[in-house]
């Protein structure tokens, strides 16, 4: 615990919970960790003591007398606490762990949440972690407003996809998480380290489109100095600074098979070699993967190992294009219209009924990161209390489909694919050539029209 001290040192910590051996066992554990921790009982005491004094973080209690299951008091005074003390870090407690509840008080501005009975480590790096993003310090797996808005959504797609986090969070289970760009899978790969018990370790991510081949292993198992010619000092690798924690492998499928085969055995033997070196060093790692390449198809052209995939995808979650998420659209778009209203000190902003049928209309080939810049620039650029259907400019890096014709320009698409395939016999590579895209994307496109 003492690499979180310094950070919390100068702290000042408000509590309130009315459960009286909570307020206790909380002070006893954080008097010796901060500057100063003050106890409350009665959340409706809160604006006064605000008013009294400034605190850096408050650890809040979900549910007081009334309601007592639902979080709605919790709910309601984070409401009040983001009013009167804007630049104060929130963390909210409950005894009644609910991945809704935790997604819900993250979109409504928490810094964290904590379960009961939680673990004073666990407790301890959240609050941490809470006053570092305060300051600027830290960082923002889950508040930043792609992280939060990614599992925003009531739709059946989603609510599978919370389900999933639910139910697996808590395990060591490796995860596949697969979905287009754009639809949060990176996002979904943090919140599962963060609900899980292993939160307070690290959280490591490693790009595998960005590693060259002649890096892979210095990148991923590390070095002794003098192993090559650049080493100048001995480096632990991704698996070993993620020890205890979690290691996301973004962008498996672009991992090429000689690469395969060395992760392959380090998943089985739960140890790495570093370049240079004949001792192995155990690790304790949950993997998390993801990617938008077809990997099922990949692997049944012998370009993927079959046996990797199964060590990677003990459980699989696939997240759903937006286009696929009906009213999650409008979700979404209220809420990136009110979080970029307040972070540009736009006025509050709202939506025109017709801005919000161009938005429902458009089929985001880019996906909630599509529809979150273009709502940004929309902000940016607002004249007006309301946003309109023309002041919405989509992306022009996306090969989007013009709304007044989507169907007949997706059957051209399929088509000259189609053709291009059947004129070089199915040889990826020199398709992929003469459409002018690069192999991973017609592949997608291969995916998307089911051919």
């Amino acid at each position: 615990m003492a690499s979180v001290l310094p950070v919390l040192a100068k702290a000042t910590v408000l509590i309130v919970d009315d459960d009286p051996d909570v307020l206790l066992a909380l002070a006893v554990l954080l008097q010796p960790l901060v500057s100063q921790v003050t106890t409350e009982k009665n959340p409706e005491r809160m604006p006064t003591l605000l008013r009294q004094m400034r605190f850096d973080v408050v650890l809040l209690d979900m549910n007081y007398q009334r309601a007592r299951n639902t979080g709605n008091e919790g709910f309601y005074w984070l409401a009040q606490l983001r009013q009167l003390a804007p630049s104060t870090a929130v963390v909210l407690m409950t005894a009644y762990g609910d991945i809704d509840l935790a997604v819900r008080a993250l979109k409504e501005g928490a810094r964290d949440f904590v379960v009961k009975p939680w673990r004073n480590e666990k407790l301890v790096a959240a609050l941490t972690e809470a006053l570092g993003r305060t300051s600027g310090t830290g960082a923002t797996p889950t508040q930043s407003a792609s992280g939060t808005a990614a599992l925003i959504g009531e739709s059946d797609a989603m609510q599978a996809v919370r389900y999933k986090l639910e139910k697996i969070a808590a395990t060591d289970a490796n995860v596949l998480i697969l979905g287009e760009n754009g639809t949060g899978k990176d996002v979904v790969a943090r919140l599962l380290h963060h609900l899980s018990p292993r939160a307070a370790a690290p959280f490591v991510a490693v790009d595998l489109g960005a590693v060259t081949e002649s890096l892979f292993e210095s990148e991923l198992f590390g070095h002794l100095k003098g192993a090559f010619t650049d080493a100048r000092q001995d480096r632990p690798g991704r698996f070993e600074a993620a020890q205890g924690g979690t290691l996301f492998l973004d962008e498996i499928g672009n991992l090429p098979l000689p690469q395969q085969v060395k992760l392959l055995a380090v998943l089985q033997n739960r140890q790495v070699t570093r370049l240079g070196s004949n001792a192995p060093v155990p690790i304790d790692v949950r993997v998390v993967s993801a990617t938008n390449a077809p990997l099922y198809q990949l692997a049944a052209e012998d370009r993927f190992r079959k046996d990797l995939v199964y060590r990677l995808n003990t459980i699989e979650i696939t997240l759903p294009p937006l286009r696929e998420r009906g009213d999650d659209v409008e979700l979404l778009a209220h809420y990136f219209t009110a979080h970029y209203a307040e972070k540009y000190r736009k006025a509050d902003l709202t939506l025109t009924p017709s801005a919000l049928g161009r938005l429902r209309a458009h089929p985001f080939p880019g996906n909630v990161r599509e529809l979150q810049h273009t709502l940004e620039r929309a902000v940016i650029m607002a004249e007006s209390v309301t946003l309109r259907a023309e002041d919405l400019l989509f992306s022009a890096l996306e090969s989007t489909v013009p709304v007044a014709a989507p169907l007949r320009l997706d059957e051209l698409e399929k088509s000259a694919i189609q053709r291009v395939i059947d004129k070089y016999q199915g040889n990826i590579s020199q398709a992929a050539r003469e459409l002018g895209i690069t192999r991973m994307a017609l592949y997608r496109r291969l995916g998307k029209h089911n051919i």
